[in-house]
């Protein structure tokens, strides 16, 4: 009986080691799509009236939960019974990827008029403003849901070789520190600027200055992680490619690693976005 119960807990012991050396090897692979997470979140999560910017990031994060909720069986079933699919899906993930960052670099490089998506400061209604905060929640917990399929995805990818047990552990544990994680980042970026005026409004010169820092450097920490996101969104992609894609693999075997992720992240994501924009401008003549 003690026999029984020793090794039980020799064999709960070693899935633990197993588990918290596959989340970190799960959590460096899912980074790229992290950071991309939190650059989009801050974007959304920010333009509200400052009461409201709290419980629409509230919204938005149990939207984000729930969207988890949804994903992880479907993942665990597709592991299961098709686990070649996993490698298919990961694939079709980085393509989006791929193209995602392609299209932010050529919006980046070719200006064009963006719609103003600011509610704070309108002349709107209460209850337009109500339907407008709506309509910003909807769309950052549908995009929030495109990015968890791909962290979900891309951290089972690192698991696919192991245990069902040890697939469903680890892909939980990194969902969940998605979640808080970029979350609770977003949560402090989102009321840095509240918490530099309250700062200026106090007498110490010192406060007064660290305030007015706090409400400069929000703006650029937002356009800081979305140019780290879309580098990481072309690495992240471009490493899917080498892994996954064997002649992609042996044509740049000869390059650094990072090198090579990337210019498989880039020309991908060029030729991606070449096809789809052909696509849009063949569709439009059509209709026309």
């Amino acid at each position: 009986m003690a026999s029984g119960i020793f090794a039980l807990l020799d064999d709960i012991a070693a899935l633990m080691d197993d588990v918290v050396v596959m989340s970190k090897i799960a959590t460096k692979k899912t980074a790229g799509i992290l950071g991309d997470d939190l650059a989009v979140n801050a974007e959304k999560a920010s333009g509200f009236v400052s009461s409201r910017e709290i419980p629409v990031l509230w919204a938005i994060t149990k939207g984000s939960f729930l969207n988890k909720l949804i994903i992880l069986p479907l993942a665990f079933v597709l592991s299961y019974f098709v686990p070649w699919l996993i490698t298919v899906v990961l694939i079709l993930g980085a393509v989006y990827l791929a193209y995602e960052a392609a299209e932010k670099i050529y919006e980046y490089v070719v200006p064009h008029p963006k719609a103003i998506s600011v509610i704070e400061g309108t002349n709107l209604t209460p209850e337009e403003l109500v339907v407008q905060e709506k309509a910003k929640i909807k769309a950052a917990i549908v995009t929030d849901f495109i990015l968890s399929v791909e962290i979900v995805i891309i951290a089972l990818g690192t698991v696919l070789e192991k245990t069902i047990t040890t697939q469903i552990i680890v892909v939980s544990i990194i969902a969940f520190l998605a979640t808080v994680g970029v979350y609770g980042v977003v949560a402090a970026i989102v009321r840095m600027d509240d918490l530099g005026l309250v700062m200026t409004k106090r007498k110490s010169k010192a406060s007064q200055s660290i305030g007015k820092l706090l409400i400069q450097t929000l703006p650029l920490i937002i356009k800081g992680l979305a140019f780290v996101g879309t580098v990481a969104l072309v690495l992240v992609s471009g490493g899917i490619f080498v892994h996954n894609i064997e002649f992609v693999h042996h044509a740049l075997e000869g390059l650094p690693a990072i090198v090579g992720e990337f210019l498989a992240g880039a020309v991908g994501g060029i030729l991606v976005f070449l096809v789809v924009k052909g696509f849009a401008l063949v569709w439009r003549k059509v209709k026309k």
